[in-house]
């Protein structure tokens, strides 16, 4: 597939790591559906880049929410051959609190979104891809997650976080074996520590000193750095089935 062709579902598309593919393919002549619950901040983007884009008000745990924004990607673009989840929250809490065990509903919350919006809306795309046109090699379509170096090095605090991106993980391979017979590829990403708004919300010195903790390069990752990776994800046609991780050689000490 060439980058110039995407027609991409981009979750959490509004900022962050998704907001950098959304430029990323829009750059390159793509197309993409900015798919995002921050209305203000996905309208606004999807202004900035104008017709190549639609934004669509997105909960990616509701199956309604997520049917009616592929229904106006379609009705603006015909089509999409690109699925990239980025929608995810990244909250910390202990097992055990200074105030009790952790509230269930904290973990259930966490999960809900990271892994099972992230299923919700591969399932909801794939009825979609496969009527796209096969093109060389009979490919149809690419499917890129999110997960997080957490699902393999998963510090203090973060049994819900991990436990999610795990899980995104987890389901790759499964995924793309199934999707082989539709032509549709199935990835995954597993960044380290990047500069987005899930680090945005500390300090300048606490995000150099997280940046030193990185063995080369020594800083944070760039969210157009993971939107590279995607990009050769895309056009790369042997590239399935795996999680790459993305992160500078990081492995996260316990806290």
């Amino acid at each position: 597939m060439n980058f110039k062709d995407s027609i991409a579902l981009v979750t959490g598309g509004a900022s962050g790591l998704g907001e950098a593919c959304v430029r990323s393919i829009v750059a390159a002549g793509g197309k993409a559906a900015i798919l995002d619950f921050a209305a203000e901040k996905g309208e606004k983007l999807a202004t900035e880049l104008g017709a190549s884009t639609v934004f669509c008000n997105t909960d990616v745990t509701s199956e309604e929410s997520v049917k009616a924004a592929i229904d106006k990607a379609l009705a603006a673009f015909g089509s999409f051959n690109v699925v990239i989840n980025c929608a995810g929250v990244g909250d910390p809490c202990k097992a055990l609190t200074k105030k009790g065990p952790m509230p269930l509903s904290f973990f259930n919350r966490v999960v809900q979104i990271n892994l099972v919006g992230t299923f919700n809306v591969i399932r909801l795309a794939l009825e979609q891809m496969v009527k796209n046109a096969p093109r060389e090699d009979g490919e149809k379509g690419v499917i890129i997650n999110t997960a997080s170096v957490a699902a393999f090095d998963g510090q203090i605090g973060q049994p819900a976080y991990s436990a999610s991106k795990a899980g995104v993980a987890g389901m790759t391979l499964p995924l793309a074996r199934e999707c082989a017979e539709y032509g549709i590829r199935v990835l995954t990403i597993a960044p380290g520590l990047f500069n987005t708004p899930m680090l945005a919300i500390l300090p300048e010195s606490a995000r150099e000193a997280l940046g030193k903790m990185v063995p080369f390069p020594q800083r944070l990752g760039n969210p157009a750095e993971y939107a590279k990776l995607a990009r050769h994800m895309i056009e790369n046609p042997m590239l399935n089935g795996e999680v790459v991780r993305l992160d500078g050689a990081i492995r996260m000490a316990a806290r």
